[in-house]
């Protein structure tokens, strides 16, 4: 999983790469001359007192080090960017995998582990990229070439290169096998701080309100210390590499010294060989303890690269048409065919066999109580869900042959749960259309009755929070509505979008609204009957089915159902009174 991710995403610098490959080649092999410079110094310049082959020697040296650090920098430089590059494709590639998604899949992800796949586990596949770029390249070439100039130097001590390198594969290699579980409870670890965290913040009202600040600290240190205690239990296993390492490195040093020093006083090799092999051995070593180091750090890429690939692999249950429709009837009408809808795993389905029709230029109400499937049956119509069963239609054609921006295009959505973005009053109202002027957005907040707190923030130009948070949620309901309101599109879709707006302003934006309203499909979905009393067609659901439609009056003759919300609604505002 880990390599096919890297090569898809490494492809388009595959020029780069190869030219970091040369550079550390180069690298290296000035690397691997260096001890044979230094070794030809003390056997034909030390030994013999020759001042000017020292000097001549030393000079080489020099040029070789300048050729090895240019080398390593220009491919440090190139790894950087390449690896750099990869991390970007990727946070892009899932930022518009997830784009694509319904809120089915978002819903079956989460939002926190999306925002972690997207940028914890990105930096983890993108570190291993540098790394490898950096130092994995170096090591293969490192060691068989280091292996080949020992062996040239001495064969007799090549049995030192053979045990060696195997200890020291073997020792690092348990240790790695033992991280790689770990390393997954670790990336889920991330998971859960991420939930509490986003969690507290986004409620820290409520908390407050409450006064669980205490709970809510129980419950972040829980989340923490499982995080804490796996990199603790990750931290260890690679603490004790590095012992490890030193000690095989030390003891092999001690062993060259120890055999050496015999051949040396018997003639067989002179004093520049034996530091020359020992040199050797340890690049040898050092590129295998690298190689390790790289090691460590691919079980952990390898987790993310499997959540990273299980988010793009994974394809939206709203697939677009093969061949999708592009034209639509204006002032069509939306029709509900038959609707079922149940989520994956649900023992009972949350809308069942739903049917009607709402016409343009009429106010077609959706009303029921809590948990009846309204919001479901409204996420049908932008296809944030596609029916189970049935069809919902638009101007005769099922939305699931329509092509998607069309769609997009003709429908202005004021969610249950007003969101704005951080940035100003004019980009959030560009949301709704890119190229909007500004005498139509001032249009759009004079319906929406939010011209005049707006004027008092500041204008088009006042700063919006993320969320809204510095608005009240009155004026985030009026500043969703002016943002679909400035498209004009042709089906309204209010999903209990005036629940914060007091009935004055309830009244006065209604008014303002039937205008421009007079020529589209305008869905409401309401809990206070207040509001649809007026609607041209009313549709009442219980437990996901449609139990009457009509009129006002006429479900209050017809509906039971109606007329207990009607009564309820009508004994509580008795008792307020």
């Amino acid at each position: 999983m880990l390599l096919r991710l890297i090569r898809q995403f490494a492809l388009p610098y595959r020029l780069a790469l190869w030219g970091v490959v040369a550079l550390q080649l180069v690298s290296t092999i000035a690397a691997l001359y260096l001890p044979t410079l230094n070794a030809d110094i003390i056997d034909h310049g030390v030994a013999k007192g020759d001042t000017s082959y020292i000097l001549q020697t030393g000079g080489w040296m020099l040029l070789v080090s300048l050729i090895q650090i240019v080398a390593t920098i220009i491919a440090v430089y190139f790894s950087a960017q390449s690896a750099m590059g990869v991390g970007r494709d990727l946070r892009a590639a899932i930022f518009h995998r997830v784009g694509t998604f319904s809120a089915r899949e978002v819903t079956q992800f989460g939002a926190p582990t999306l925002i972690s796949r997207t940028t914890n586990d990105v930096t983890q596949v993108q570190t291993l990229v540098f790394m490898a770029l950096a130092m994995m390249v170096s090591a293969p070439i490192s060691m068989i070439g280091g292996i080949i100039m020992a062996l040239k130097q001495d064969v007799s001590m090549s049995w030192l290169v053979g045990v060696s390198v195997p200890v020291l594969l073997v020792a690092v290699g348990l240790i790695i096998r033992q991280m790689l579980p770990q390393f997954r409870i670790m990336q889920t670890a991330i998971d859960g701080v991420n939930r509490v965290l986003r969690e507290q913040i986004t409620g820290i009202r409520v908390v407050r309100a409450f006064v669980r600040e205490d709970h809510e600290t129980q419950r972040f240190a829980e989340a923490n210390t499982a995080l804490t205690n796996t990199a603790l239990a990750v931290g260890r296993l690679q603490a004790l590499i590095f012992p490890v390492v030193t000690i095989i490195l030390n003891v092999s040093t001690v062993a060259v010294l120890w055999v050496g020093a015999g051949r040396v006083q018997a003639g067989q090799i002179q004093v520049g060989a034996l530091t020359a092999f020992m040199a050797y051995l340890m690049q040898i070593l050092i590129a295998v303890m690298m190689a390790t180091f790289m090691s460590m750090m691919i079980p952990r890429a390898s987790v993310s690269a499997e959540r990273i690939s299980e988010v793009l692999d994974t394809d939206s249950s709203v697939v677009p048409a093969q061949n999708p429709v592009t034209t639509v009837l204006h002032s069509s009408a939306l029709e509900f065919v038959d609707v079922s809808f149940h989520y994956p795993g649900a023992e009972a389905a949350v809308l069942q066999n739903v049917s009607f029709v709402a016409r343009s230029g009429q106010t077609t109400a959706i009303i029921g109580s809590t948990g009846a499937g309204k919001t479901t049956l409204i996420s049908l119509i932008p296809r944030l869900f596609d029916v189970s069963s049935g069809s919902v239609r638009l101007g005769g054609v099922d939305l699931r042959q329509l092509d998607l921006e069309v769609l997009w295009g003709r429908i202005g959505l004021i969610p249950q749960k007003a969101f704005l973005f951080s940035g100003t009053v004019k980009s959030n109202l560009r949301y709704g259309k890119e190229n909007a002027t500004e005498t139509e957005m001032q249009e759009a907040l004079r319906i929406a009755q939010a011209q005049d707190f707006v004027t008092e923030m500041g204008g088009l130009e006042s700063k919006v929070s993320q969320g809204g948070s510095n608005l009240s949620g009155g004026q985030r309901q009026r500043l969703a509505i002016a943002r679909a309101v400035v498209r004009r599109p042709e089906v309204y879709v209010f999903d209990d979008a005036f629940s914060a707006l007091d009935l004055s302003t309830d009244a006065r934006l209604r008014n303002a609204l039937r205008p421009i309203t007079r020529n589209a499909v305008v869905i409401v979905v309401a809990q206070r009957v207040s509001t649809i009393i007026d609607a041209d067609h009313i549709v009442v659901l219980d437990a996901g089915r449609v139990v009457g439609q009509g009129t006002h009056p006429q479900l209050l003759e017809t509906c039971a159902t109606y007329q207990e919300i009607v009564l309820s609604q009508r004994a509580a505002e008795e008792v307020a009174v």
